[in-house]
């Protein structure tokens, strides 16, 4: 059976092969769903667009220089990332801007979240601290220092108030933690106690307890909580097969709240149908798998667990936005790696699949090394076949 031409040859090149097919789509569709807005806001239809290209500017450098750097580094440098982004979350109540009664971003030069820096190193934390575990096979257990400090940064995160972030940072670690091998008995403490917090959460507040009774039954609180949740719904159900066409969805005329950052995936599913949204689901499964594959073939536990975070921190965003935006679970305001707007998080995530590149880069590098000594090896055993053949022909 013949396989499929592929335009790569291993998986750094697939990663990024599908990460810039992502980007082109979401540069589109961030214009698309975003130049009504931006011409009666700001009189300038291309707003968004022009900040959305300059976050992906940013954005390739840190691509471009996490995946050109030894990744191992990194653990040498845990201590002093996790301090820099915990001060960074501390900051935020000091000198944070305000808006939409959250305080969670700073100004310095740019505006920026430091929460979506807290996802990055709650991954970077905890493989520092599972890699080596790995390696000299030593029990894993969730009481350790990495969950006590991920929980801390959660805590910053959740008092800006951000709820969906601080779950996210959380969850990021335990997946980690469940990848290199935890116990049976803590992953269903595990499972209990997150049940527990997020029925307590969710009931804590007012706000929060109604957005679970509009994402319950969206269409009794479709003039109010549940608004956004019936405007998405109605946007992908109108773009049928094949969709309404690009900058002809309807839903981007104040109709649909956020329509170019959480909810950038009804706007796209509305203009460019089922196959618009297939593609984009087809190639977030694609990087999924190559990112494990990554992860599964680093040469080094550290290496191994970094991946594998990386790969779980963009498609476990993914699922997370277009479930809240098909209404399976409550609006969370998470983006769609690649596809919706926002500075900060398609920052990280460009350096996330940069450091996917890297690992996959050293598996590569490794993989020649062990190609030339086995050449090597089987180099004298070529010599003696060689002598046997001569003395064969000498004697006929």
């Amino acid at each position: 059976m013949r396989k499929l031409p592929v335009p790569w040859t291993n998986s750094s090149e697939a990663i990024l092969t599908i990460t810039l097919l992502l980007i082109l789509i979401g540069i589109i569709n961030v214009f698309s769903a975003s130049f009504v807005s931006a011409g009666q806001l700001w009189g300038d239809a291309f707003y968004f667009l022009k900040r959305h290209l300059a976050a992906l500017v940013l954005g390739f450098f840190a691509l471009i220089v996490a995946a050109k750097m030894n990744y191992r580094r990194l653990q040498r440098w845990t201590p002093f990332i996790v301090i820099g982004v915990v001060a960074l979350l501390i900051a935020v109540y000091v000198v944070g801007i305000e808006a939409n009664g959250a305080r969670r971003w700073l100004k310095i030069g740019i505006t920026f979240q430091p929460s979506e820096l807290a996802k990055m190193a709650a991954i970077i934390l905890t493989a520092a601290y599972l890699g080596p575990r790995m390696e000299k096979r030593r029990t894993i257990t969730i009481l350790s220092g990495p969950v006590l400090i991920t929980l801390g940064m959660a805590a910053l995160v959740l008092k800006q108030p951000d709820m969906g972030t601080a779950a996210l940072i959380v969850a990021l670690c335990l997946v980690l933690y469940w990848l290199a091998g935890l116990p049976n008995r803590e992953t269903f403490v595990i499972i209990g106690g997150a049940v527990t917090l997020v029925v307590y959460f969710a009931t804590s507040a007012a706000y929060r307890a109604e957005r679970i009774s509009a994402w319950l039954n969206p269409w009794d609180y479709q003039l109010t909580t549940g608004y956004q949740t019936v405007q998405s719904l109605l946007a992908i159900g109108s773009g049928g097969f094949w969709g309404t066409g690009l900058g002809k969805g309807a839903s981007k005329f104040y109709y649909l709240p956020e329509a170019h950052t959480d909810f950038a995936f009804a706007v796209l599913c509305q203009e460019l149908g089922f196959l618009g949204a297939g593609l984009v689901l087809l190639l977030m499964g694609g990087l999924a798998w190559h990112g494990m594959r990554i992860a599964l073939g680093a040469t080094d536990g550290f290496g191994s667990m970094l991946a594998s975070g990386m790969t779980v921190l963009i498609i476990g965003q993914a699922i997370g936005n277009i479930a809240m935006v098909s209404g399976l679970i409550p609006v969370t305001g998470v983006p769609l790696p690649f596809i919706s707007y926002g500075g900060t998080s398609l920052l990280i995530n460009m350096a996330a699949i940069g450091l996917l590149v890297s690992v996959g880069k050293q598996q590569q590098t490794q993989t020649e090394k062990d190609s030339v000594a086995v050449v090597k090896d089987d180099l004298p055993q070529q010599r003696k076949l060689r002598l046997l053949s001569r003395n064969r022909l000498g004697k006929q």
